[in-house]
């Protein structure tokens, strides 16, 4: 990943949609630089409800493309990518000063938060995201000119949807194809521990943290569990 910032393009004409209390985010793009697609489609169930766009980037260097091209309003980084860490990323966003985005990191390791505010995050959200008013308020807490939207007991407590299975399965299987591929043992840790809390399977959280031929017959077990069952689509 170059130590330079990406160019960050003026985005290009679009139909706006003013913002409401019910959804304060419509008209904004959130990217969000994510390799595991359980999380991005949990992600986007949130920003769906609250009226944005959401675009992903898998690797740092798909976020390098997209951002020669695009100008998003919010970028969400994982801390833990296939091609290096995000915190580099958040890095070189955040010394754009005032043409920068939002500027969020995000991961299921422990510790991730200090790491990327260190960089220059200006916040943080945990994996699993479970909170559908608190993702809002941090969101709009960085973007100041919707502040008149902020409403703290506009959003009753409520559970979204789960991601679907489809998405799971994708994400295991990735993992199978890195321990056959000889991924570093750090990327495959903390890819797993995210995608466990996520899923809320503990079973799998423990073993991310220990050797592959452990891990390998688990995950060949979720897949099978999951080959029985039927995919949603939300």
């Amino acid at each position: 990943m170059p130590h330079d910032p990406p160019p960050i393009h003026a985005r290009p004409p679009r139909a706006f949609r003013p913002p409401t209390p019910d959804q304060p985010l419509a008209g904004i793009t959130v990217l969000t630089v994510e390799d595991s697609r359980f999380a991005c489609e949990a992600l986007r169930l949130l920003c769906n409800r609250l009226g944005a766009r959401l675009r992903r980037a898998e690797t740092l260097a798909a976020a390098a493309a997209h951002l020669r091209t695009y100008r998003p309003d919010v970028v969400l980084v994982d801390l833990g990518l296939p091609d290096g860490s995000g915190t580099g990323l958040i890095a070189s966003l955040a010394a754009l000063g005032p043409a920068a985005p939002l500027v969020l990191g995000t991961s299921g390791e422990d510790g991730a938060r200090a790491r990327a505010l260190a960089a220059g995050a200006a916040g943080f959200i945990p994996k699993p995201v479970e909170s559908l008013a608190a993702f809002r308020d941090l969101l709009l807490a960085g973007l100041p000119e919707r502040g008149w939207l902020h409403q703290p007991d506009d959003l009753p407590a409520q559970v979204l949807p789960s991601p679907d299975a489809l998405a799971l399965r994708d994400d295991l299987t990735r993992a199978m194809a890195c321990i056959a591929g000889g991924a570093a043992d750090g990327y495959l840790a903390g890819f797993l521990t995210g995608l466990a809390r996520a899923a809320r399977d503990p079973a799998l959280e423990r073993a991310a943290q220990g050797p592959h031929a452990a891990l390998e017959p688990l995950l060949q077990d979720r897949l099978a569990s999951l080959s029985t069952q039927p995919f949603t689509l939300n």
